[in-house]
């Protein structure tokens, strides 16, 4: 019996088939991604992108926006509320993140070495970051209130000391919102600079107590310069939200939002206000932009000085 010679086909092999394990990881790992990066891009670009056109409209939400060139920058920067409102943004910056910063790393580097309810030390430290800012600025603003109501002016008459306005103060009013503040982000930065304290492998500690350095050599020789990944995150997100520091200003001066003669506005507020009780979208969307060029500008400066050196 005759065998019979049977042709086979030639299967075409697949585009999927001739690539490599690595670009179908590559791939797939872009497949998964490309969902989050749609929706981020619509809930995240589009309204800049929006914004960055509504600044150069004169719209009230009641007709249609209608194209004014840099009109709206124009008047901004010949107001002089927004150059007040634009030094109060930055004071601050540059008092509230060096402040910060400092105060926790000097709590967060003696807390590591506490061994006894470290957990619940932590955790009284780590509160207020978890309390909403409406709340805390309800209660720090009956702290600042005159005798017999306010818990720190009845402290000052106790020893002798003359009541003080703080919020009624032009001069005490913007450092008074400070306080609140810098005590609320305080427990954020405490937990991620105690992170990064415990990241440093002991080996280091050892071999710079057996060539016989002390405390403080330590520290600026090991501790400080492996800890500038984390200080650099630090300086950035609180660089950040100084700037963008509304909720105690709004709820600690709700009679006068922005304090005596606008001694505590910053930009956001006044952007707040320029939207929602004027009106001016268009106006409102020329200090957003400034607003994102400060944040962009200021962050990108840190991530350049703090930089690491090669």
């Amino acid at each position: 019996m005759a065998s019979a010679n049977v042709k086979r086909e030639a299967v075409p092999i697949r585009f999927w088939d001739r690539l490599n394990i690595s670009t179908k990881r590559v791939i797939w790992a872009w497949a998964f991604l490309a969902l989050p990066i749609i929706f981020y891009a619509g809930i995240r670009f589009y309204p800049t992108f929006q914004a960055f056109w509504l600044s150069l409209t004169n719209w009230d939400l009641l007709r249609p926006a209608k194209f004014i060139g840099l009109a709206n920058y124009e008047k901004m920067f010949a107001d002089p509320l927004f150059w007040k409102v634009f030094q109060n943004t930055f004071a601050y910056l540059i008092i509230g993140t060096p402040l910060s910063l400092l105060i926790s790393f000097v709590i967060a580097y003696y807390l590591d070495r506490v061994r006894f309810m470290h957990g619940f030390i932590r955790a009284l430290y780590f509160l207020p970051f978890l309390t909403t800012a409406a709340a805390m600025g309800w209660v720090w603003r009956w702290f600042y209130q005159p005798v017999p109501i306010g818990v720190i002016n009845g402290f000052l008459s106790s020893i002798g000391i003359p009541q003080q306005p703080f919020l009624r103060s032009v001069d005490q009013a913007l450092f008074s919102i400070l306080v609140p503040a810098i005590w609320a982000g305080l427990g954020f930065q405490i937990i991620i600079f105690m992170a990064g304290l415990r990241a440093i492998p002991t080996t280091f500690y050892e071999a710079a107590r057996i060539d016989g350095l002390g405390n403080g050599a330590i520290l600026r020789k090991i501790t400080l310069p492996l800890l500038k990944p984390t200080t650099v995150f630090l300086v950035v997100f609180s660089s950040i939200g100084f700037l963008r520091i509304f909720d105690q200003v709004y709820n600690m001066t709700t009679n006068d939002p922005g304090g005596p003669l606008n001694s505590t506005k910053p930009l956001v507020l006044m952007i707040y206000q320029t939207a929602f009780s004027s009106y001016q979208m268009g106006y409102a969307a020329a200090q957003t932009v400034v607003l994102f060029t400060i944040l962009l500008i200021v962050s990108l400066l840190q991530l350049y000085v703090l930089r690491e050196k090669k």
